[in-house]
């Protein structure tokens, strides 16, 4: 299992961490996920050898919110 904490600044209330967290959670090879909206961030944790990083980022983007480079 992987760990990764994520910035996305365009979090800002409830519905934005039920979006991140509801699409995340959908993804195969992700185990938990936890939005923080005062942090602005997202830590998941997942199985690297189901789904890569990128994927979850790529989730993230699709969900409407940018990522810092």
């Amino acid at each position: 299992m992987s760990e990764a904490t994520l910035n996305v600044p365009g979090i800002h209330c409830g519905h934005c961490q039920a979006s991140i967290e509801g699409a995340l959670g959908e993804l195969e090879g992700v185990r938990s996920v936890r939005v923080s909206v005062p942090e602005r961030s997202v830590d998941v944790d997942y199985d690297e050898a189901v789904v890569a990083i990128d994927a979850i980022k790529d989730t993230i983007v699709e969900q409407g919110y940018d990522l810092p480079a």
